[in-house]
């Protein structure tokens, strides 16, 4: 498949790099075509341009600052996001990432009388989401019913990209985690790429 892994961390050696060098590995190792879109590392600005909101609702969405991602999406099988949660949500370079290239026109179809939109990422077939956090698992789960899991599973794929599989694994505790812990994580990051086909 063609998976683009997009990372959201702006330090380079970060525990959430790490990560997504074993999602890399695993891909390729496994025949996979891998774009990586480096989001901190580009430079990606996440702020949405007058144009662009402006034509959110008047169509022809202007992507022509973005058209190289909207472009790596859209050719995309497979879609890999490694990124922190900060604040049990987004870190604000991938939540723009969303804002300004899953647009009208690309990912979904507003409908004419603005009730639900209509997907149009019908190429994605399978999407992991990878992140880590500094709470403990039962405060994502039990205490938040895990924001972002959600918002990503219903809000984006399930509306998006209805025919994708979407999976998340989510590493907790991460500012104290020995490395035979992130070593045991990234196992399963290779395990689960590795049912890819």
């Amino acid at each position: 498949m063609k998976c683009l892994v997009v990372v959201a961390h702006p330090i380079a050696d970060s525990l959430c790099h790490s990560l997504a060098r074993s999602a890399i590995q695993a891909l390729t190792e496994a025949g996979h075509e891998v774009q990586v879109e480096d989001l901190y590392q580009t430079e990606f600005s996440p702020s949405l341009t007058v144009s662009e909101r402006q034509s959110y609702y008047r169509p022809p969405f202007d992507s022509s600052a973005v058209q190289s991602q909207v472009q790596r999406l859209l050719s995309a099988e497979a879609l890999v996001l490694v990124f922190p949660t900060w604040w049990f949500g987004f870190p604000a370079i991938l939540k723009g990432w969303f804002d300004r290239v899953w647009a009208p026109g690309i990912a979904y179809d507003h409908a004419t009388d603005l009730g639900p939109i209509k997907p149009r990422l019908h190429n994605l077939r399978r999407a992991l989401a990878i992140t880590s956090l500094g709470a403990p698992w039962w405060v994502d789960r039990l205490l938040l019913w895990q924001p972002v899991k959600r918002v990503l599973k219903t809000a984006l794929f399930g509306t998006c990209a209805p025919g994708c599989q979407f999976e998340m694994l989510s590493l907790y505790k991460a500012e104290c985690l020995s490395v035979k812990e992130v070593e045991v994580f990234c196992s399963r990051i290779e395990r689960r790429l590795a049912r890819w086909l």
